[in-house]
């Protein structure tokens, strides 16, 4: 249960998966859109266990399109994708958390030897 892949599945829920690889570390959404000519698709590529700024590549592709056949994609940088990336890992620090709370055992010293 790597807290950080499913913090990534939990965020991105919206939108409907095209692949979610666990074992090659990479989901990749399918094109997503809420009106007829801008569309969203996201790729998560897995570059570490480990909750770190640096353990998720996130590139994020915008469709526009003028008619439809007519379409253009671009891959972007922006605000979205900072987000997204601040969203996964304040979710994955959660899920280590109670993950870590929840194997926690106090030191009980052995009764052997007394």
């Amino acid at each position: 249960s790597n807290e950080l892949w499913r913090a990534s599945l939990d965020t991105v829920d919206f939108m409907p998966l095209v692949s979610a690889n666990y074992s090659g570390g990479i989901i990749i959404t399918d094109w997503y859109s809420e009106n007829d000519n801008d569309s969203i698709k996201i790729t998560l590529r897995f570059l570490t266990n480990e909750i770190r700024s640096d353990a998720i590549d996130i590139k994020i592709f915008y469709k526009k399109c003028n008619t439809q056949m007519n379409c253009s994609v671009s891959e972007q940088e922006g605000n979205l994708k900072k987000e997204l990336k601040k969203e996964i890992l304040k979710k994955a620090a959660i899920y280590k958390k109670q993950t870590k709370d929840k194997n926690f055992k106090p030191y009980q010293p052995s009764s052997i030897g007394k």
